[in-house]
């Protein structure tokens, strides 16, 4: 038999928790601040050209238990999903993934985010990342399609995503508004059916 990529824990309704052989994705809490004020701060010239401006209060202690409050909030109403990327062996942060724009209905789809610490970037962290979510989206979720968007000249983000099994629909226009300036974004889709995502369905 072969073996599950991830494990899915769910002892409370409002704590999803996904475990893989060597991170962690939970959702935030409050004493996670000092460990995200670290990583954030010490990465900000490497993450602000992928993300939009940061507000004037964007690290105080305040803004993160806001942040918080509303992440609980977005998942109890099944909006979103917002998740910190944990390394198992000694719980450090490494970033976050967030399943946002969930849809039901007709659509069942979603859009997926993520940002990752300069120090802890392109070592593979958030491809595992993906390999835990992806199964969570399908099996748990019950969606049927995940979507993803990333700035052209974001090679890094584009090798991921298309690694990960997602393929290219097209390009949207002026779609976000980041660091400052609306920027065209590329959008990628994966499906349930698709056969690269067929680790997806290797959960217990």
């Amino acid at each position: 038999m072969k073996r599950s990529v991830f494990r899915f824990l769910s002892r409370l309704p409002e704590s999803p928790e996904l475990y893989g052989d060597h991170h962690l994705l939970r959702l935030p809490r409050y004493q996670d601040y000092k460990a995200w004020y670290a990583l954030r701060s010490q990465s900000r010239q490497f993450l602000q050209p992928w993300e939009p401006t940061w507000r004037h209060d964007e690290l105080t202690e305040a803004s993160f238990r806001a942040r918080v409050v509303r992440n609980s909030q977005e998942f109890s109403s099944g909006l979103a999903v917002p998740l910190f990327l944990f390394r198992r062996n000694d719980m450090a942060l490494l970033g976050g993934i967030t399943v946002g724009h969930i849809r039901r209905g007709a659509g069942q789809n979603c859009m997926i985010g993520y940002w990752m610490g300069e120090n802890h970037a392109g070592q593979g962290h958030m491809f595992a990342a993906l390999k835990l979510v992806v199964p969570y989206i399908f099996s748990g979720l019950q969606l049927h399609r995940i979507e993803a968007a990333c700035i052209p000249e974001n090679w890094k983000s584009i090798r991921l995503l298309e690694k990960a099994g997602f393929e290219r629909e097209g390009l949207l226009r002026k779609y976000l508004k980041i660091n400052g300036e609306w920027r065209d974004h590329i959008l990628y889709s994966l499906l349930e059916g698709d056969d690269v995502a067929a680790w997806a369905h290797t959960a217990r």
